[in-house]
């Protein structure tokens, strides 16, 4: 779908992971933002100390999110899509963030 590039914010603590987010962001033609006020997708990392409320502003203005955590924290998963944001396991994040850009 040809069109103005996306920007997609990243929020992940794994410096492997993000490397990896990024290179999928980069191959769909699309850009890694680092403003979090003026993406088109955040993708972000959950954690339990937090909860869902990093996910809440993006929500709350319509910005689409891909939540990820372990799977071991399906409690959080949960909450995370009640919240409005999808929510994948770390197993499936890569998957579902390029087909989220190409499809």
């Amino acid at each position: 779908m040809p069109g103005e590039p996306r920007q997609v914010f990243v929020d992940t603590r794994d410096l492997i992971f993000r490397s990896k987010v990024r290179s999928i962001i980069a191959s769909t033609g699309d850009h890694v933002s680092t403003d979090p006020a003026s993406c088109d997708l955040a993708v972000i990392e959950l954690d339990a100390a937090t909860g869902v409320e990093p996910l809440r502003p993006f929500v709350e203005r319509g910005t689409g999110v891909l939540a990820f955590g372990s799977h071991v924290q399906a409690e959080l998963l949960r909450q995370a899509r009640e919240l409005g944001a999808e929510a994948v396991p770390n197993s499936a994040v890569e998957m579902r963030l390029r087909a989220l850009l190409t499809g």
